[in-house]
């Protein structure tokens, strides 16, 4: 987990470095700012955190093989070694990311400039050429990234965002045809950046996930959006993985699903054991990361890791989380640690989380203020940097409570692949801001592209609720194995922001006492006038949305719609006023 920053086409008074700063909290160990870097009126800065290579692996990368590239990259290629076996490359350093570049020379000048391409390129066009070659490239690539990638030799800057976007990028583009082009890991260091540009057509957005953006370098150093402005799709959900995967699909079995989706979420989390750093994980009591715990603690003691595995949760007092948690590090044998956070915590921290998240979205600030709290006592407690977590797992395996509301399978399933679409702007965020505040490195295995290939490719019907259970399929799997406590494995469903606190006071209303006396009931009134979009109907969401616009004025556009269950008639998104929501006080 790291930061990156650039900027191109600017004028001299725009300012940068103090944009650049704005974000040094994803890589405090070494930062970097270059201006005037390969052309004029382009400036790179990159703040690292060391993960994988503790020789060489600043950035802006730029190695001797092919001179005329740049790189940026936030971001982790698992398969590195693998792809570096495959095609031949010498790497030049340890560094993971590395092989972006290889991949990208491979297809783009090897292949495609030479004529060595597959036949249906030939018959494409330039534009068309460019989409083809790049899914060929990024899509050998089997990790987590958002990139910046400098061509000098054909006058090309690339943006680039995983699958699922667990890496965040944001552009900024101003002035016709974008001639200005600004790229962060966070919103928050292009706003200073907009603020004085005097052009106000400009626009910050995410560049969105599996997919990536083409700009032309003009003369004058400027820039030109080339091709689609929402950007180039290489990757879509539930495609099959380019790349020769850990776990070959000729050795999967052909009638043993539980078998398969054990195997492939091991493999996922195997790969993810890739660090130089102190790997730990979140522990919520959870199906999802009790799983990924009790995989990485097998896979810790089968690798030989040197240290213990640290595994953490959080609660107010004695909640349902807390005790769950207990339970399965005692039976899993992690070093364990529990964190007890109070209302005071909540509202010392609640500005500084709705700064880092980026949204005023309801549910994703409620699920943030636990995790926020969480990272900050592993990033000042201990010495865990990199964080394994269950996020994703909802998502895919159809975990939520309102899945059991579903009106068919083929309902269930079109939702579970509307929610995996827009995770970057929800959960995955979530789990990114919370954890890179504090400068941990979080990585979410149930994301994995060979492992959501699979389970989505399983029939629909296998994948829904069954008896009343959400995740039924993913719990059937593991039935057995002794891998967690059945008490575990079959635990009622627990919404992070509520299982932390109690059913009695659960996070939302400890907010929604804090916030009260901020929102008067005539901003309440008002906020249909104030706040078109998204408009906030109660005082705790106006407070959320009021903050954000605080920090990031008019850029709304960033939450597309309040995230709420389908399938019901609640209006407030907490699990606990779906009917049959049912845990433990």
């Amino acid at each position: 987990m790291c930061g990156i920053w650039a900027l191109f086409g600017y004028d001299a008074d725009v300012p940068r470095r103090g944009a650049f700063g704005k974000i040094k909290h994803r890589g405090p160990d070494a930062w970097r700012m270059e201006s005037e870097h390969m052309f004029h009126k382009s400036c790179l800065g990159f703040h690292r955190l060391i993960i994988v290579d503790t020789t060489y692996g600043m950035q802006p990368m730029k190695i001797h093989k092919y001179p005329h590239l740049t790189l940026l990259c936030n971001g982790e290629i698992y398969n590195c070694k693998r792809v570096q076996k495959e095609f031949g490359f010498k790497y030049e350093t340890s560094c993971d990311v590395e092989a972006l570049m290889h991949l990208y020379a491979h297809f783009f000048e090897e292949k495609l400039e030479n004529g060595d391409c597959e036949p249906s390129l030939k018959k494409l066009k330039k534009d068309e050429e460019s989409v083809v070659s790049f899914k060929e490239c990024i899509g050998r690539l089997d990790g987590v990234f958002a990139f910046c990638l400098i061509d000098m030799k054909r006058k090309k800057v690339y943006l680039g965002r995983d699958a699922f976007g667990v890496r965040p990028l944001f552009r900024l583009r101003a002035g016709k045809d974008c001639s200005v082009l600004g790229v962060c890991s966070e919103a928050k260091g292009l706003i200073g950046v907009a603020d004085v540009l005097g052009d106000d057509k400009w626009t910050i957005d995410p560049v969105k996930p599996g997919c990536y953006e083409e700009y032309n370098i003009k003369d004058d150093g400027t820039m030109k959006l080339f091709g689609n402005p929402e950007g180039n799709k290489y990757y879509h959900i539930g495609d099959v993985p380019l790349y020769k995967t850990l776990v070959p699909y000729d050795e999967l079995s052909s009638t043993d699903i539980y078998a398969n989706i054990r195997t492939l979420l091991t493999a996922a989390v195997k790969k993810r054991l890739m660090s130089n750093r102190r790997i730990g994980c979140l522990l919520s009591g959870g199906l999802d990361s009790s799983l990924i715990s009790a995989l990485l603690l097998k896979l810790a003691k089968e690798e030989g890791l040197s240290y213990k595995i640290q595994s953490f949760s959080i609660g107010m007092g004695e909640g349902p989380d807390i005790l769950a948690a207990r339970e399965v590090s005692k039976y899993v044998g992690s070093e364990h640690h529990e964190v007890n956070f109070t209302e005071k915590d909540v509202e010392d921290v609640l500005d500084d989380v709705l700064y880092h998240l980026e949204t005023a979205d309801i549910t994703t600030v409620r699920a943030s203020v636990g995790m926020f709290l969480l990272s900050k006592y592993i990033q000042e407690k201990t010495d865990s940097t990199v964080i394994l977590s269950g996020e994703g797992a909802d998502e895919l395996a159809q975990g939520y409570i309102y899945f059991r509301n579903a009106p068919s399978s083929e309902a269930g399933n079109k939702e579970s692949y509307r929610l995996l679409e827009d995770l970057y702007m929800y959960d995955v965020l979530r789990a990114d801001r919370t954890t890179a505040a504090h400068s941990l490195e979080l990585r979410v295995p149930f994301l994995d592209h060979q492992f959501t290939q699979y389970y989505l490719s399983l029939p629909e019907e296998l994948r829904q609720p069954k008896d009343g259970v959400e995740k039924y399929l993913l719990r059937k799997a593991f039935e057995g194995t002794n891998l967690i406590p059945d008490s575990i494995l079959w635990r009622h469903k627990e919404a992070f922001s509520d299982g932390v606190a109690s059913k009695k006071k659960p996070i939302f209303k400890v907010i929604q006492e804090i916030v009260e006396n901020r929102v008067s009931d005539k901003d309440l009134e008002m906020a249909g006038k104030k706040y078109p979009h998204c408009t906030p109907k109660t005082k705790e969401a106006y407070y959320y949305r009021m903050k954000f616009e605080e920090k990031y004025p008019g850029q709304s556009q960033w939450m597309p719609y309040f995230w709420m269950p389908k399938w019901t008639n609640v209006t407030d998104p907490s699990a606990q006023f779906i009917s049959h929501y049912a845990p433990k006080d």
